[in-house]
């Protein structure tokens, strides 16, 4: 039997496609602009789960100062050669950092701290989540946002694809093939909320022959964050932000 490997491990190859699945995810569409509207201009930004950078550097260009930090090396070793190749004024504004949301300290505060793309899900509710609201609240100005992207647990629920041997994606790949990603399993743990799934990733060259796959396991859970939010002193500040029909974008104000 293949190994199934932890989502963005170094050995998988859910992170060297990254850019390739995120591109085709229409779901996240307007995500750049909603955040970007939470912090004051020309101001600081804390990304928790900044990935390969698709937000961090977007965020850049539009003048804002973003400190981008993720605890996987081989999502960070595709940032910085992004930021390698970035207009050296952009390039300024950001800085990579490998670190733990539920246990970090950078010991400054900035104007606005972001969890985007579901990155709260991927660690179990209760303690997990109570310490990363504790890392958005010790990085956030007082008076200031913090906004966290979590899935609807009705999406979470629903049952894998009928049949797993279609791709659910198919998009030409950098190397001149395709990419396909298949659903193998999926469940639902209702007492924890907690649902896994197994994706399986398949790069495919020009002629259709495979040249890697790779089994991984995609946790997601959800809990209701305001509680958990409220003991670090950040509440709710508005309704959640819908997002793609799949996930909301909620929003806690620093008193």
């Amino acid at each position: 039997m293949a190994t199934t490997h932890p989502y963005y491990a170094e050995k998988g190859l859910s992170a060297a496609f990254y850019d390739t699945v995120t591109a085709a995810d229409a779901r996240l569409a307007g995500d750049l602009e909603i955040y970007a509207s939470l912090c004051p201009p020309g101001g600081t930004i804390l990304e928790l789960g900044a990935g390969t950078g698709r937000l961090t550097f977007a965020l850049a260009e539009r003048g804002f100062s973003v400190t981008g930090v993720d605890i996987a090396p081989a999502m960070l070793a595709q940032a910085s050669a992004k930021r390698a190749e970035l207009d050296p004024a952009v390039a300024r504004r950001v800085e990579l950092k490998r670190g733990d949301m539920t246990a970090l300290d950078l010991k400054q505060t900035f104007d606005l701290v972001i969890c985007p793309y579901f990155t709260l899900a991927h660690v179990p509710r209760g303690a997990a989540w109570k310490n990363t609201f504790a890392t958005a609240s010790r990085h956030l100005k007082p008076g200031r946002l913090a906004a966290f992207h979590l899935p609807r647990l009705e999406i979470m629920r629903m049952p894998g694809p009928a049949d797993p041997g279609l791709p659910v994606l198919d998009q030409p790949a950098p190397s001149g093939g395709r990419l396909q990603l298949f659903v193998r399993e999926r469940s639902f743990r209702e007492d924890v909320a907690r649902m896994d799934q197994v994706m399986e990733y398949v790069e495919l060259d020009a002629r259709g022959a495979v040249l890697r796959r790779s089994l991984e396991r995609q946790i997601f859970y959800y809990t209701d964050p305001a509680p958990l939010a409220a003991g670090e002193r950040l509440t709710p500040e508005r309704d959640p932000i819908p997002l793609g029909d799949v996930g909301d974008i909620h929003v806690f104000l620093k008193a």
